[in-house]
């Protein structure tokens, strides 16, 4: 019967699959049996190494969700649901194209531009960014939008 891994050995197979935050990955390997120290300390060596780097994750995350349609609130709601620290959060969505322009690009190429405005309040835009994708739509396309 083989041996059960450490905690080290369970991070490292855990981040060859994809890129985690501390806290995340801590969880991670507490749910997979992991004490919560031995947990720690794993994921304490992972960042002296340079293996675990919230600031990284942040950022790359950021840039796959916005690349998914997130507005900045939908990318703050999945960082901070992953961990990650206000300060990293905040650079993560400095990083970003201005999230008007997000918006109005998501809503330029809908095919369904009122269902498009619907969806950006979905995935987190804020009302000034969807108000300018809306204003962006011609007048014949979101006629009656104001009777929703």
């Amino acid at each position: 019967m083989a041996a059960r891994p450490t905690a080290l050995e369970a991070a490292a197979k855990a981040l060859a699959h994809r890129d985690r935050s501390a806290a995340s990955l801590t969880a991670y390997l507490e749910r997979h049996g992991a004490a919560p120290e031995e947990a720690s300390r794993a994921v304490e060596r992972l960042q002296e190494a340079g293996y675990v780097d919230d600031a990284r994750y942040a950022s790359s995350r950021a840039q796959v969700l916005a690349g998914r349609g997130y507005g900045n609130d939908g990318v703050r709601f999945e960082l901070e649901r992953d961990g990650v620290q206000a300060g990293e959060i905040a650079a993560a969505l400095a990083s970003l194209p201005p999230e008007r322009e997000r918006a109005l690009s998501l809503a330029r190429v809908a095919r369904a531009p009122t269902a498009a405005i619907r969806r950006l309040a979905a995935k987190g835009f804020s009302r000034d960014s969807i108000e300018a994708a809306l204003a962006a739509i011609p007048s014949d396309e979101t006629a009656g939008l104001d009777d929703q």
